[in-house]
């Protein structure tokens, strides 16, 4: 299995990911591209369509003693307009780390904060009530802006506990948006469920070219209960990597806009209109970089994402 990193190293074609190209600022037309942004449905807040992640490779590294890489993630990610950033308790020290490195670099009120709660069940299923409490305490003491941003629960975790927690918090202003988030198959009947009863504002989820499951159900329910959407995994992992291990991106990208593999990749998960905002996670600056290009210029139409898709299986 091929990771982004060694699919740079491998293939010629993704030279383009490996600094800034010129296409991330300027359109076919040499007018300057503008970052695309899209509304917290119900509201007329604004978010750039792609933001950062932290789990993966920057978990692994905000647990090293060396987090200076993802000092200049998050500075990328400021700099080039990002910012989402997504983050858990579950992800090693990632929230910790990057609050810290948010204050260093004086951008915590400039990022939208994104992070989870669950703990582990009591008998019956059941959450922990006072651990979870004492959890997004935590969180809130980690992160330092008032208020949090979002809170979801993670993977479905008891969501009538957790959930109403959450809701409490939202209902005294320590939050300003209540979600939830699966990236289990066998947890999606559940999550409709929830998304139909509870009062959403966000759920999160994985999405990508190769995994469209969303876009039967779990996405049209999103639109009708006007919930926000929030994409992880858009590279499938690892599995979009190494089915383009080297391949040449096709010259027809260049239509919407994508000089890399990534900004291909990307533009397909935040051209579907459920899309809130994807956060692929990374721990290098220069992916980070290329990940924002994805959030500008043109985006797929109808026709073109079915061509993307064919392309794809094709490989």
């Amino acid at each position: 299995m091929i990771t982004r990193r060694e699919y740079l190293k491998l293939s010629l074609a993704a030279g383009t990911a490996l600094a800034v190209s010129p296409r991330l600022l300027m359109a076919a037309d040499d007018a300057p591209m503008s970052l695309i942004t899209r509304a917290i449905p119900g509201t007329t807040e604004q978010l750039p369509v792609v933001g950062l992640g932290s789990s993966a490779t920057f978990s692994r590294v905000a647990g090293s003693a060396d987090v200076d890489a993802l000092r200049e993630v998050l500075k990328a990610l400021h700099d080039k307009g990002g910012h989402v950033f997504d983050t858990a308790p579950s992800y090693g020290a990632s929230e910790k780390v990057a609050a810290e490195l948010a204050r260093e670099l004086g951008i915590t009120e400039s990022i939208f904060w994104a992070t989870k709660l669950n703990v582990a069940p009591r008998g019956g299923g059941k959450a922990d009530e006072a651990a979870a409490r004492a959890q997004v305490q935590t969180s809130f003491e980690h992160i330092g802006k008032r208020p949090v941003d979002l809170i979801q629960v993670h993977n479905m975790g008891d969501p009538d506990t957790q959930l109403g927690i959450l809701k409490e918090n939202k209902a005294a202003g320590r939050v300003r948006y209540i979600g939830i988030t699966t990236t289990f198959a066998p947890q999606y009947e559940h999550l409709q469920q929830v998304m139909r009863e509870q009062p959403l504002d966000f759920i999160g989820v994985e999405y990508a070219i190769d995994n469209r499951t969303m876009e039967e159900t779990i996405f049209p329910l999103a639109q009708e209960k006007g919930i926000g959407v929030l994409v992880y995994a858009p590279f499938g992992r690892t599995r979009l990597w190494q089915a383009v291990r080297g391949k040449t991106l096709p010259e027809w990208a260049s239509e919407f806009d994508a000089s890399s593999w990534g900004q291909f990749f990307l533009k397909f998960v935040v051209s579907n209109p459920a899309v809130t905002v994807a956060t692929p996670a990374t721990s290098k600056a220069r992916h980070m970089i290329d990940n924002m290009g994805a959030a500008m210029g043109r985006l797929p139409d109808k026709a073109m994402r079915k061509r993307m898709i064919a392309h794809v299986e094709s490989l």
